[in-house]
């Protein structure tokens, strides 16, 4: 998650501030994901009402809710092995 001019933008506004603020003043702004971007507006309307006593609660909340495009491939992992049930590639062992 890159947050280019927008990080710069919320280290400097008064807090505190409610999401609603936020979306008021940077609602537009782009966030930039590995696969995509989504707006700050977008990525705060999926929370409840909040109040931030800082920038670094904010960036918290937008790394803990931004869509799935941040996480690279989705349901994979290269640690773990299918569970019963669940089709998934064969084992190989090196």
């Amino acid at each position: 998650m890159r947050l280019k001019g927008l990080g710069e933008k919320l280290s400097t506004h008064q807090y505190p501030a409610t999401s609603d603020e936020l979306i008021d003043a940077y609602g537009e702004s782009r966030i930039e994901l590995p696969e995509g971007s989504e707006t700050l507006g977008s990525v705060l309307g999926r929370t409840s009402q909040e109040t931030f006593l800082s920038s670094t609660e904010v960036h918290e909340t937008l790394q803990g809710n931004v869509g799935h495009e941040a996480v690279g491939r989705r349901f994979y992992s290269d640690r773990d092995a299918p569970t019963v049930a669940e089709d998934g590639p064969e084992q190989v062992s090196f």
